[in-house]
């Protein structure tokens, strides 16, 4: 049984760096869900007080808070889902993969329901810095009320200031992410805990009876506060994706040491101040400080703000370049920030369509409380997605009896699937953007999938098997030119179109001949024993295949150079890379419709190409030209 199955303790860092990377957890982990104080508590009020707020709503919205972080968070990602870890590494496309191999489903189904994860995931990640930031900012309001009219410009600067150092890379600063957010945390604490004081009888909101109390007795308008009660754990998936980071147990370590108690007595102080005060409950969290703490209460909010949109946006990339090795999303350029973390990588592309979206909905929105309407739906859908895949893995992967399964997970779904139908309430206030967002990015993975398949199709009738032109260059041999050919190729059974142009054109064949594949593996790495199969075929030709893994970078030449090891003389230095550039022509006559057909070259027009994908050597490869009608 594997160490996720038997949910035996995986550590892949050492010992010895535990408090290093429980304070990295504490920074990048827990951003989000940290910030979510700021409005949550505010909003659920809002929601609750619209034919006034007695003491049984505020007990029964702080109840519903805490006992939300406790379920969705504390018992479903820190005590269960954390568990399930491919290789150390967490996330959706982990899941599945550790899902594809429990119960051997086809993969066309698995990815799809990786592309709807993604698409949530990249639709939260566009609305929680807009959210946080403009919740942060428009506590200077409070400091000096003229303010009001500068949160909008102020907010659009720290965003746009944000996306611009993203080329630059983090790891300058980052190391400040954790002190900061521990002072952060411990802040939320101490203000919290000197106004529990103001009544407490606040502390009956740890029964759950006044969260069930609070839902029974108020029906629908109950189901309205559940939309705005959610915004309390928006940032708890972060625990498992950014577990390959940090590893199980210091993120286990950092919430129950720190986070889970700083957000408990966060709440537990707001309610109070609001039970003794109910006019501080428009912004409950910053009127938990003295007037002469507010000015740095505000400052601190913005830097973990801030900290919280980086880690979002960090994440956003990782899952990009997961989406594009699993052939998802067309090559898109990586480029490395740092020499020592090789998880820090910035994408131009995926960078400049957030920095537009974020712009785009601080603009529209204009406050924070406006901007609410949209945020948790795509958090939602993605945390029901997750359970689903759950009760798959507990039952067939770690052969959990089937009522046991469905004991611990049905209740989650039905908890999740709640709040996913009330943050649907949401939808004609603004909760149809990250709808629209997901919808149209699983449209474009859809239909690059479909249109790098039916590609292959035709360029597999359109070409000879590979054993054939062999058969061919014996009878008819062509001049032969010293060095060492590589041809890279989906079709290793073909004969690689950048091979038979060359021999339609230049009339030669290098001494040495590499037929080489590149496949990704549903694992995050894959070690180097298994980077490269070689297969002989004759003298000239061999046949070469590298896998990676989701989560690595497809350097070719690297993997390649392990050929010496299995005795074939390969110099990568002296060696030509021939690459296969294809243009396409739309069809009216195929299977594809025209608008999908156009959508699908404009995406191929915008990939990155391939000697920079693949980290060739520019100086060494040849790429010839090919036009495809699809």
């Amino acid at each position: 049984m594997s160490q996720a199955a038997s949910g035996a303790s995986h550590t892949p860092h050492p010992q010895s760096s535990l408090a290093k990377l429980t304070l990295g957890a504490i920074g990048v982990v827990y951003g989000d869900i940290g910030t979510s104080p700021l409005y949550a508590m505010r909003e659920s009020l809002h929601a609750a007080s619209r034919d006034g707020l007695t003491r049984a709503d505020v007990l029964g919205v702080i109840s519903l808070l805490i006992w939300t972080l406790m379920l969705i968070v504390t018992l479903k990602y820190v005590i269960l889902i954390m568990r399930a870890d491919n290789d150390g590494e967490g996330g959706t496309l982990s899941l599945i993969a550790l899902v594809q191999r429990a119960v051997k489903a086809p993969s066309s189904v698995l990815l799809a329901i990786g592309a709807v994860g993604i698409s949530l995931f990249f639709g939260d990640a566009m609305i929680t810095p807009a959210m946080s930031v403009l919740s942060a900012v428009e506590g200077t309001a409070l400091v000096a009320p003229g303010m009001q009219s500068f949160v909008v410009p102020i907010t659009l600067g720290i965003i746009i200031a944000l996306f611009a150092v993203q080329s630059r890379g983090t790891e300058a600063v980052s190391v400040l992410f954790g002190p900061i957010m521990v002072i952060w945390f411990l802040t939320m604490a101490g203000l919290g805990l000197m106004h529990i004081r103001d009544d407490l009888g606040i502390f009956a909101a740890l029964d759950p009876r006044h969260a069930l109390g609070f839902l029974i007795n108020n029906g629908f308008a109950s189901f309205i506060v559940l939309g705005s009660v959610f915004l309390a754990v928006t940032g708890g998936e972060a625990l498992y994706t950014d577990m390959g980071h940090f590893g199980r147990r210091p993120i286990r370590l950092a919430w129950g040491v720190l986070v889970l108690p700083a957000l408990t007595l966060s709440y537990l102080g707001q309610g109070a101040m609001v039970l003794a005060h109910p006019e501080r409950a428009h912004n409950p969290f910053f009127l938990l400080a003295p007037d002469w703490a507010l000015p740095a209460l505000v400052v601190l909010a913005m830097a973990a703000t801030v900290i919280a949109s980086q880690a979002v946006i960090s994440g956003a990339f990782s899952v990009a370049k997961q989406a594009v090795q699993m052939g998802l999303l067309p090559r898109m350029q990586i480029r490395h920030t740092s020499e020592t973390q090789y998880g820090q990588i910035f994408m131009p592309k995926v960078n400049g369509i957030l920095s537009f979206g974020v712009v785009l909905l601080v603009l529209a929105f204009g406050t924070s409380s406006d901007l609410a309407s949209a945020y948790g739906i795509a958090v939602t859908g993605d945390m029901v997605i997750t359970s689903v895949l759950a009760i798959f893995l507990l039952h067939r992967a770690w052969k959990w009896p089937l009522w046991l399964t469905l004991a611990v997970m049905l209740p989650l779904i039905t908890l999740e699937g709640l709040f996913l139908a009330a943050n649907l309430t949401k939808v004609a206030d603004g909760g149809y953007i990250p709808i629209l967002f997901a919808a149209l990015l699983c449209l474009v993975m859809w239909t690059w999938v479909r249109g790098v398949a039916h590609v292959r199709r035709k360029s597999r009738d359109n070409s000879i098997g590979l054993d054939d032109l062999l058969r061919m260059l014996d009878k008819s041999p062509p001049v032969e030119v010293p060095g060492t050919a590589v041809f890279l190729t989906a079709e290793p059974d073909m004969a690689p179109p950048a091979l038979m142009h060359n021999l339609k054109h230049n009339r030669v064949l290098h001494r040495q001949n590499f037929v080489v594949t590149v496949t990704v593996a549903p694992e995050p790495a894959v070690p180097e024993d298994r980077r490269l199969s070689l297969t002989r075929i004759n003298d000239r030709f061999v046949k070469a295949n590298l896998t990676f893994g989701y989560m690595e970078d497809q350097n070719v030449p690297r993997g390649l150079a392990l050929a010496r090891k299995q005795g074939e003389k390969l110099d990568i230095m002296t060696t030509s890379f021939f690459l296969n550039r294809r243009s396409f022509r739309t069809s009216s006559h195929e299977e594809m419709p025209q608008w999908q057909e156009r959508l699908f070259i404009m995406l191929a027009k915008g990939a990155t190409n391939a000697t920079e994908f693949y980290r060739l050597p520019s100086n060494r490869v040849i790429e010839l030209g090919q036009q495809l009608t699809i």
